[in-house]
């Protein structure tokens, strides 16, 4: 036996051989038994860029500085690092809120009476799965803690990012990105749960843990689970992920659960974590950037980005001097030394799919830097770099190159020192790395769900951890710059935190639906947002309902809400059995779930605040629901609508009259295909306003009459 779960459900996990596991399945008394999988994590300024600036010329406080106390965020993740100032009591904190339950763990260089005050007040550790599918902890090979504390930092930067008490004047590596380090909501308070371990230093979580981890968050009274990590598809059904049941159980029980939607873009249909109770958290950039000239021969000049501290000057060079065919490539070096020199290489030779590869091949050749010719859609500083490496995209690589063919003398280079600069970079642009829908699970419901910061994200870090984890790698850190889907769900968990403190009776569904209905998708130039990877702009595929609007968020006028019901019809739809849906469920009194009488509403009629029909062939009518939340009782919506390409959209009625608060309305939807079309997305928008407030819907409509023109 691993753990019994009692709290939010009843199970257990236990090491058990197939017989066993056989015998087990056929008792009457088992709803359904899976095994555990092990899962990935999806590894200062964004917050102003986000709009939440805790520094405020009127007299009331920023919504960072008035709501959250009361708040308590789980972080499923690798651990803290605890001395962290970012983990530190805020001056004049208040009590810890009554509803607590939860407790700090002590272990290994853990002391709960040091390292937990009223800021960090819960803080457990599991181990027991991780151990059992990869044996004891290899502590010569990935060095860890048997405690709550955290050696990857995954943990400790995302605990940062979303309730960070405000810490004024830091910086990054090489004194980048100065300013003030604080979470989304920095008053909210920190329990944290460590289910992930180091791994061939990556971070692995198993399932067993995850679910021990929510069957205690359940317990403890936490308000909002932040979770970075998944697993590429095919995905699991909903009854066989950990991650799945126990975010439906939170969800249940009025916790609300953000996912991270996963690193493996730019392709379609690879999104991760995709359940509707949960939200899954794309990733974008912010408009900080850390421009790096390079000089050649003080003469011809050029503007990358990197994270350089201080200028490097050594003569250039192509791959072809270092490396096989020019292939920047650990395995292609031809043993001769690039002492003092800087390299240049390009991603489209080879190809080299990953910058660190080409890292490694360089570090390997002893070269004192590295230029890195690639995508202009990747030519972002993301992380501190092992190797002092420059990023330009393949038109500058070319000048670069030419200018080396036709000097008549080997050229000398300088890079860096890099700067900061904000607000003269178009943003927020999608990752190329985000993981892009359709959902592979279930297409009828749009993942991901919102998008938020995710790139060169500067939060707090373990002191005792080097900023890349590499060997040889002895700088030491208190704030380091990360990228990934893993650093923008939390920003959306903090977001969360802060609309529960000011909205304490809004449920899950509610929160959700006020972060996609006021969510934006136009960037700082005011064009459509651009989707990294492409040159295209952005579609729902990419960003869901748009980019996370944190002060429109906390006013959105109507909201779309859900009730279990409607996660019960849900999974009914998509082909679940009683005995299957029961083990997701609390509380079942009935032997039957799904009633032939509920097969007249499908998927695209869930009350989600998006609108997804995953196959239009004919006509099709859908409903919404909405609930007034806004200042006013008394006040009048009208639509507006942004017709998909090759389909008319009818709304009936198209004004909706609220006379109380609270005061719920349902509208109708008929999509109509007006071309013949065979397996294309479209998209378009409904838009309900009151003059004020502005309650966006994205549609996607899959096109597939294969063919056939409907008749009129």
């Amino acid at each position: 036996m691993l753990y019994s779960y009692n709290y939010g459900f009843s199970g257990f996990s236990a090491k058990l051989n197939p017989t066993q596991a056989a015998s087990l399945a056929k008792l009457d008394q088992v709803i359904t038994f899976f095994k555990s999988k092990s899962l990935k994590l999806h590894t200062t300024r964004s917050w102003d860029f986000l709009g939440l600036t805790v520094y405020n010329a009127r007299r009331t406080p920023p919504p960072q500085l008035a709501y959250g106390s009361d708040i308590v965020v789980g972080i499923f993740d690798t651990g803290i690092w605890p001395e962290s100032e970012n983990f530190r009591e805020p001056p004049n904190a208040k009590p810890i809120p009554s509803s607590w339950n939860g407790r700090c763990v002590g272990g290994e260089d853990f002391d709960p009476t040091v390292h937990c005050n009223r800021k960090l007040i819960g803080a457990r550790f599991y181990l027991r799965g991780f151990e059992e599918t990869y044996g004891p902890i290899d502590f010569r090979r990935d060095p860890e803690y048997r405690s709550p504390r955290d050696y990857l930092g995954h943990g400790t930067h995302t605990a940062s990012t979303a309730v960070g008490s405000v810490v004024r004047n830091v910086s990054g590596f090489s004194d980048l990105g100065r300013g003030t380090a604080r979470g989304g909501a920095p008053l909210a308070r920190l329990a944290v749960f460590k289910t992930c371990w180091g791994k061939d230093l990556e971070g692995v979580c198993t399932e067993a843990d995850i679910l021990a981890a929510f069957d205690d968050a359940i317990h403890d009274g936490v308000h909002v689970i932040s979770a970075s990590f998944g697993s590429s598809p095919p995905l699991s059904p909903f009854f066989e992920s950990s991650a799945d049941i126990g975010a439906f159980h939170a969800a249940e029980r009025g916790i609300s659960v953000v996912f991270s939607c996963g690193n493996d873009g730019p392709d379609p249909g690879v999104v991760q974590n995709v359940s509707p109770w949960a939200v899954s958290v794309a990733a974008s950039t912010v408009d900080r950037s850390f421009p790096t000239r390079i000089v050649i021969d003080d003469s011809f000049t050029l503007t990358g980005q990197s994270l350089i501290s201080q200028e490097i000057t050594g003569t250039l060079e192509v791959a072809t001097t270092y490396f096989s065919g020019g292939v920047c490539k650990w395995e292609n070096w031809l043993k001769i030394l690039a002492r003092e020199t800087i390299i240049l290489c390009f991603s489209t030779l080879g190809p080299v799919q990953f910058i660190e590869e080409a890292q490694a091949a360089a570090i390997r050749a002893n070269a004192s830097a590295l230029i890195f010719a690639a995508s202009p859609t990747k030519q972002l500083a993301e992380e501190v770099d092992m190797i002092p490496t420059v990023r330009v995209d393949i038109l500058h690589g070319t000048m670069i190159r030419n200018y080396l063919a036709s000097s008549p003398k080997v050229p000398v280079v300088k890079v860096g020192p890099s700067e900061t600069v904000i607000g003269e970079t178009t943003a927020p642009t999608v990752a190329y790395f985000s993981s892009r829908g359709p959902s592979s699970q279930s297409p009828d419901i749009l993942k991901p769900d919102i998008t938020a910061p995710g790139i060169g994200i500067l939060a707090a870090w373990p002191s005792k951890t080097p900023p890349t984890l590499l060997p040889g790698d002895h700088r030491s850190i208190e704030w380091n710059f990360q990228s990934g889907t893993s650093m923008s769900s939390p920003h959306v968990a903090g977001v969360m935190a802060l609309l529960q403190s000011a909205h304490p009776d809004w449920s899950p569904a509610a929160i959700r639906s006020a972060i996609m209905t006021t969510a934006y998708t136009r960037d700082t130039s005011y064009d459509l947002i651009l989707s990294g990877g492409s040159m295209k702009s952005a579609d729902p595929s990419d960003i869901g309902a748009g980019h996370v609007n944190p002060l429109k968020a906390m006013d959105p006028g109507l909201i779309y809400n859900t009730r279990t019901e409607d996660y019960v019809l849900f999974l009914c739809n998509i082909g679940y059995t009683d005995e299957q849906i029961k083990s997701m469920l609390l509380h079942s009194e009935s032997s039957t779930i799904c009633f032939p009488s509920h097969s007249y509403r499908t998927n695209a009629d869930f009350n989600y605040p998006s609108i997804t029909i995953p196959s239009l062939r004919f006509t099709r009518t859908i409903k919404r629901t909405v609930s007034n939340v806004g200042p006013n009782k008394s006040t009048v919506y009208f639509v507006d609508i942004i017709r998909p390409v090759g389909v008319e959209v009818a709304i009936w009625p198209q004004i909706m009259v609220f006379s109380k608060c609270q005061q719920e309305h349902s509208y109708y939807v008929t999509f109509k295909p007006t071309k013949i079309s065979s397996a294309r997305y479209v998209f378009g928008e409904i838009i309900w306003t009151d003059g004020f407030h502005r309650v966006r819907s994205p549609l996607v409509v899959f096109l597939s009459n294969g063919g056939l023109f409907p008749s009129s």
